[in-house]
């Protein structure tokens, strides 16, 4: 029961680079998580938050278990909290 954390790698808004914040048990404790860290909701993309590089290390403080991006993929797919892009 773990909130994960990967580097902030992926380039996004304002110039900052981005990590992906995940559960490999619940999105209950994601949401609580994010809101204990002060993530806003919009932030919330079907299975994950996308978190700016300025919050990485309060996140890790706070207890979330930094993991390479493979790492937090591998685990949120074991987890079933896998939710993917819907094509149409």
């Amino acid at each position: 029961m773990s909130v994960l954390i990967d580097p902030p790698a992926w380039p996004g808004p304002r110039g900052l680079l981005w990590s992906h914040l995940v559960s490999d048990s619940s999105i209950g404790e994601l949401h609580a998580f994010a809101t204990l860290l002060g993530v806003p909701p919009r932030a919330f993309d079907r299975d994950h938050y996308d978190v700016p590089e300025t919050v990485y290390e309060r996140a890790v403080l706070l207890g979330a278990e930094p993991v390479s991006s493979r790492e937090l993929l591998t685990r949120l797919l074991a987890s079933g909290l896998r939710r993917r892009k819907v094509r149409p």
